[in-house]
């Protein structure tokens, strides 16, 4: 893919990080907590075992935690949130005409390659969020606004992580 001819579709990613730490700062000054999305994830697939088996939903010690009998798991800020991350995300794709189907990926390998390693990918960082108890948003981003010591390792273990992985696939996308 030509990045001379897509140049203007992306940001500078500096200024996104700007405005991201914008978002967090206004986030705890607006709800007294950071940025997260796994959190609403979780309440979308409780909520979902519970509809279509509520009698195992209340008998798992995983998800009778979160299930109450006079609220919805669903009427949680962490899923209006997701739900408004979506739609910002396809109101930039609109704008900058970005909505379609396509895999980008280096000429190097197939978009069926791309794909299978981006799924494994997701999936490996699901588990790790899982593990961590919360995603990059929750643990890093936001344990750094507050100056955790969690969130810089957390930060730091994902970033050098990475580097060192990127050393053994880059040739999947340069």
């Amino acid at each position: 893919m030509d990045n001379r001819k897509n140049k203007h579709i992306y940001w500078n990613p500096y200024f996104g990080g700007f405005l991201l730490g914008i978002v967090i700062i206004f986030s705890f000054y607006m709800t007294g907590r950071g940025l997260g999305a796994t959190g609403a994830l979780k309440s979308g697939i409780v909520a979902a075992v519970d509809t279509v088996a509520p009698t195992h939903a209340e008998g798992n010690a995983y998800y009778s935690k979160f299930i109450k009998e006079d609220e919805s798991i669903l009427n949680n800020w962490l899923v209006f949130e997701t739900i408004g991350i979506l739609i910002g995300a396809f109101i930039s794709g609109s704008l900058a005409g970005r909505i379609g189907w396509r895999t980008q990926h280096s000429p190097k390998i197939t978009a069926k390659r791309r794909l299978i390693f981006a799924l494994i990918g997701g999936v490996l960082f699901g588990l790790g969020s899982q593990i961590a108890r919360g995603c990059t948003s929750g643990a890093a981003l936001s344990g750094m606004a507050v100056l955790s010591t969690g969130g810089f390792i957390t930060m730091l273990s994902i970033f050098g992580s990475g580097f060192i992985f990127a050393y053994f696939f880059r040739k999947n996308w340069i």
